[in-house]
């Protein structure tokens, strides 16, 4: 059974067109090309199991309220800075989109204690060896 990826609907992201920092000339100050996008988690349309997987993540991108918020200037033009913010989005819902496997405790076979055992033993035996020799 293949599932299809979770898609974030765009109406519940919010975008807004902020200034870069860093290095970039007169450019970087004439135009606004960075992005900075905000999803609120609890109201958005995703599963209610997603939802609380992406709240018990620890990551620094979601804010107390439940809110991610991403910024995205490492591009020159604002539409790509757009495209990679989402992309960015999508990827931190596909982290976990899927369930982790729940793990079941199992006790070791017989034969495994039993060469465990015997392995201790063998080295209880060697390092016996190695004292002082003795007439």
């Amino acid at each position: 059974m293949t599932r299809r990826p979770l898609q974030i609907d765009p109406d519940e992201v919010d975008l807004s067109a902020i200034r870069a920092q860093g290095a970039g000339g007169q450019n970087v100050n004439k135009v606004s090309s960075a992005v900075h996008l905000r999803y609120d988690i609890v109201a958005g349309s995703l599963p209610p199991d997603v939802k609380q997987r992406l709240l018990a993540l620890r990551d620094s991108r979601i804010t107390q309220e439940g809110v991610i918020v991403l910024k995205a200037q490492q591009h020159r033009s604002q539409e790509m800075n757009r495209a990679d913010a989402l992309a960015r989005l999508q990827e931190l819902v596909d982290s976990v989109a899927i369930a982790p496997r729940v793990r079941r405790a199992t006790k070791p076979s017989y034969g495994s204690k039993q060469r465990r055992l015997e392995s201790k033993s063998q080295r209880s035996e060697i390092k016996s060896l190695r004292g002082r020799v003795r007439d």
